[in-house]
């Protein structure tokens, strides 16, 4: 989406009165449209152009693009340091944070760095424990859970101190965010913990991949009727499932994915699984657009994010619109991070 006083890439818009972010993305759910956004696999890498190689396949169809924070509990570039990059060429970027991995005092110091890079969006996570990654004799921080994390970094954006009173000549201008698991065990209990992360300063929630959307209507149902969806933005996590194999592996081995058999043998009858697993992707957001309360979808397409587009395009949740892009042949020249004139070339042919 543009708007009239679109700033060059890495410069931010004005902060819109009743907007406490300069960011696009806080524009766009405002505006009340169906947004969307996705997230982007950090390389194994330090090369720069890693990350911009694997950026633009959602141009033009993603509102703002997730930098995930050590997701699985596996290590990969950082979260700061994507959204860093990426910010100075223009995208809207929602920086991940895990309590796993800091204390406060790292998290208050990433937080005042990244909003002085431009970030505008931080999502706030507990974190997976580090027994599920590869690297499990890490150990694990969990100084704060996402709620009082939350709590901490809007403490720092609207009353300017840090947690511990200490004043701030500039506070961090930053839309804040949440995850939300409808699916996950007690049932009942999951609307009263995203009132809990709500009154804790959540302004937007992205959900853990829905295959079940009568279990999402039966939780958006709850949410209604206390009230909460005006006042949080809610975006459901979707995404392509690659073959029943390996639907059946996650809902096996990934705590909170809940997969009924149904979309297992639709996977299983189908000549071509990987085209029928975008096929169920689509149509869950064209079901979900129909929901209540909902406010866009989070599409995580791990190992498919080429086929980010074509769910896009072939829903048409983008009426009439196109999210903003950059335009790199203007950007070849001024892309951060090391390299040569060939490597600048190189950004610039794509």
């Amino acid at each position: 989406m543009y708007f009239e006083d679109e700033p060059a890439p890495g410069e931010n818009l004005p902060i819109l009165p009743g907007h406490v972010s300069p960011g696009r993305f806080e524009r766009v759910l405002r505006s009340g449209v169906f947004a969307v956004t996705a997230e982007i696999a950090p390389p194994d890498s330090a090369d720069p152009h890693d990350v911009y190689e694997r950026v633009k396949v959602f141009d033009g169809c993603v509102d703002a693009i997730n930098a995930t924070d050590g997701s699985g509990a596996n290590c990969h570039m950082s979260s700061v340091g994507m959204c860093s990059l990426l910010t100075r060429c223009g995208y809207s970027m929602v920086m991940q944070i895990s309590g796993r991995d800091r204390n406060r005092i790292a998290i208050q110091g990433d937080v005042l760095g990244a909003s002085a890079m431009g970030v505008s969006n931080v999502l706030c996570l507990t974190g997976d424990g580090v027994q599920s990654g590869d690297q499990p004799g890490a150990k694990p921080v969990f100084d704060l859970d996402c709620m009082s994390m939350l709590s901490m970094i809007r403490t720092m954006r609207d009353e300017a101190r840090f947690l511990s009173g200490r004043k701030l000549s500039h506070p961090p201008e930053v839309f804040l965010g949440a995850a939300a698991n409808p699916f996950a065990p007690p049932l009942d209990f999951r609307p009263l913990r995203l009132a809990k992360k709500v009154a804790a300063g959540a302004q937007f929630v992205q959900t853990q991949y829905c295959f079940d959307i009568d279990m999402l209507r039966e939780y958006m149902k709850r949410v209604c009727d206390m009230g909460i969806h005006e006042e949080v933005y809610i975006l459901p996590g979707v995404g392509p499932l690659a073959s029943a194999r390996s639907a059946n592996w996650i809902r096996t081995n990934v705590a909170g994915v809940h997969i009924p058999d149904d979309i297992i043998k639709r996977l299983e009858g189908a000549e071509d699984q990987t085209a029928e697993g975008v096929q169920i992707c689509i149509d869950m957001i064209q079901q979900i657009q129909e929901i209540e309360g909902l406010h866009g979808v989070h599409i995580m397409a791990y190992r498919q994010e080429d086929r980010v587009p074509e769910i896009v395009q072939k829903t048409g949740i983008l009426a009439d619109r196109k999210p903003w892009q950059p335009d790199w042949s203007t950007l070849a020249a001024q892309a951060p991070g090391p390299g040569s004139a060939a490597r600048k070339r190189s950004v610039a042919s794509h």
